[in-house]
Formats: structure tokens, C-alpha cells, sequence
């Protein structure tokens, strides 16, 4: 069984939407940076950060499952933006996928491009699943 512990450090900042250390045991997963694709290539949500950030989150959780995980075994995420602006919009999405009480441990990071111009953020994963 996998189970992952959420520690924020008493002599740091409290972390405002993330948990500074989460550990854990089991089997790790690396789940590649999602965009905003469907299931046939096509983009979701052209210049729409929240319909983007939302099949962002269902690619990830379709990886996730694929391996017999799901977003209570992520441990990191990571942001990559085009924009920190879009950033509301995308926590507004990921708590309904997180447990916003018990969030992963994450980065963003704004970029100056994605891999096709209408992408607005890619988000990977570390996950740690069940032996």
C-alpha cells in the first residue's frame, strides 16, 4: 500500500495551494507533461486556460489510471506556463481532481513557448503507487 505523508517545515513559509515535503514507499510513476489534447490529437480550449487546464487534467488522470493510480498517489506536479496569470484558473481545476487540504508538492514555472502556440501550459506528475 502506498501511502504519502504532507510535512510543511515549521522554520518555512507556509505554502499557499502545495505542501513543501510529501514522502512516501512504493512504486514510482513519471507521468510525461500533459497538454491540452484530446483523444485524436486535437486541441481543447484554444485561448480558454480553464478548458485547457481541465483536459490537461483528465490526460493526466487517464495516465494515471492506466497504471492503477490516481491523484492521491501524486506526489509533484509541475507547472509550465506561458503565462503565470492562467495560474487561478488552473488550481481552480486541479482541486477538483487534488485534495486541496492535502495538495502535492509543486512548481511553475512560466515559459516562453510550448510545443504548438496555442498551448497555454503542460503539467507533469511524480506519482507513487500501491506495491
Amino acid at each position: 500500500m502506498s501511502e504519502l505523508s504532507h510535512v510543511d517545515p515549521a522554520d518555512v513559509a507556509p505554502g499557499n495551494g502545495y505542501t513543501h515535503v510529501v514522502t512516501g514507499t512504493g512504486r514510482f510513476a513519471a507521468i510525461s507533461g500533459q497538454i491540452a489534447l484530446d483523444e485524436t490529437g486535437a486541441i481543447v480550449g484554444e485561448g480558454d486556460p480553464e478548458g485547457q487546464a481541465r483536459q490537461v487534467f483528465e490526460n493526466l488522470r487517464r495516465c494515471l489510471t492506466a497504471v492503477g493510480a490516481g491523484f492521491e498517489h501524486v506526489a509533484k506536479l509541475t507547472f509550465y506556463v506561458t503565462d503565470l496569470g492562467v495560474l487561478p484558473a488552473v488550481r481552480v481545476v486541479r482541486d477538483e481532481y487534488v485534495d486541496p487540504a492535502k495538495p502535492p508538492a509543486s512548481t511553475a514555472v512560466q515559459v516562453t513557448a510550448l510545443v504548438r502556440p496555442e498551448l497555454l501550459m503542460e503539467i507533469e506528475a511524480l506519482a507513487l503507487l500501491p506495491e
